[in-house]
């Protein structure tokens, strides 16, 4: 059919459209859009027959396997153990499989899903073959409530009133679905991140001084913390470790932890622990922030290696400029300036580790961040 030889449907008066049946719309509306309708025929001309009722159930199972993938992934996603369990220890089995087991369930839920929609399409739409004409611009007001007949007409074709097996499964699927949703949404946000004060997880790191016990800063090895304890390997820092414009990542321990291979490990691996120990050249001038004027020893400044945008490591660090640089999406923080940001989508300086010598002769944190460490969030102090 071309378009020059198209004779366009009679537009029906406002008092005719009221009057027309949803079958009658939906037959205009296909009128309207230049469409032939070549073939059209409903693939269970029989109501009820055991073909139909097989192939109902077999879309049923894929959206009852939709739904049944959904739960399961809720309920890892709340209930799994996912706080990291060493090798070796009783549960590190069960922390592996948390994130396996979570995107599995997810994926074989979105999966099972598409899959039942596609094999409802297949099976119960009707058989139609149509042609359109191309047409340019918006849709009339009377094309726009024919099309819902049409739409509403097409529903009634495929026999999905009738279906309420297919219905049920396919509303307990997408239910089910849609609440997996939500928890991953709303997950982080169960919790009350302020519940225990100043105490909170969200404020408080390992470098926190308990019971008057130093907390010195330690060097990772590479060797295990069992072998440390045996060998009494010592792996404070000293100032005289560092050179002149180095970097060394440092974390927190006390002595204290050689009695326990685990809390060194705990300590090790905590994600709020890293701290960069930077010695500037001699004579750089440095900004201080206003309260933190004595967070440093001498040429030696300690900040946390977590950016503040989205908690990447911060471990590149350049000792002409005395910028640190995180890999992940280029932000840079001075260190001459109490690593405020200087470039990137950071927008706020790392926080600041106060650090001294004891008497030893050994670097120890005289207390802990006074802000949060990692990625910004509301309500923050500083």
């Amino acid at each position: 059919m071309s378009e020059g030889t198209h004779t366009p449907a009679r537009r029906p008066t406002d008092a005719e459209l009221e009057e027309m049946s949803p079958e009658q719309l939906a037959v205009l509306a296909a009128e309207l859009d230049d469409v032939v309708l070549v073939r059209n025929s409903n693939r269970w001309p029989i109501a009820g027959t055991r073909a139909e009722k097989r192939a109902e159930r077999a879309v049923a199972r894929w959206f009852l396997f939709s739904g049944f993938a959904a739960l399961v992934f809720v309920l890892a996603y709340l209930f799994w153990p996912f706080h990291y369990v060493a090798p070796g220890r009783p549960g590190h089995l069960m922390y592996l499989f948390y994130t396996p087991v979570i995107g599995a369930s997810f994926g074989l839920s979105v999966l099972a899903l598409g899959a039942g929609m596609i094999a409802y399409v297949k099976r119960f739409f009707p058989d139609e073959l149509a042609v359109q004409q191309r047409h340019d611009g918006p849709s009339d007001e009377l094309a726009r409530r024919t099309v819902i007949a049409q739409l509403a007409a097409a529903g009634k074709d495929t026999g999905i009133a009738r279906r309420s097996l297919i219905k049920r499964s396919a509303g307990l699927a997408m239910g089910v679905f849609g609440l997996g949703l939500g928890v991953a949404a709303l997950g982080g946000l169960v919790r009350n991140p302020w519940k225990g004060g100043d105490n909170a997880q969200l404020w408080v790191t390992p470098w926190r001084p308990e019971n008057g016990e130093k907390v010195y800063l330690r060097r990772d090895l590479g060797i295990s913390s069992e072998e440390i304890i045996s060998n009494n390997i010592d792996i404070r820092v000293r100032p005289e470790d560092l050179d002149a414009g180095s970097i060394e990542t440092v974390f927190p321990f006390r002595l204290s932890d050689l009695h326990s291979p685990e809390v060194m490990n705990e300590n090790l691996r905590a994600s709020d622990a890293p701290v960069m120990l930077i010695r500037l050249r001699p004579g750089t001038q440095v900004i201080q922030r206003a309260g933190q004027e004595n967070y440093h020893f001498g040429d030696f400044y300690a900040y946390s290696k977590v950016c503040t945008h989205l908690g990447c490591p911060t471990s590149l660090f350049e000792s002409q400029t005395n910028r640190i640089l995180c890999p992940c999406h280029q932000s840079q923080f001075l260190a001459t300036e109490y690593a405020k940001p200087i470039f990137g989508p950071a927008t706020r300086a790392l926080p600041q580790l106060p650090i001294t010598v004891d008497n030893d002769g050994y670097f120890i944190a005289t207390a802990d961040f006074n802000e949060a460490v990692g990625p910004g969030f509301w309500e923050r102090r500083s």
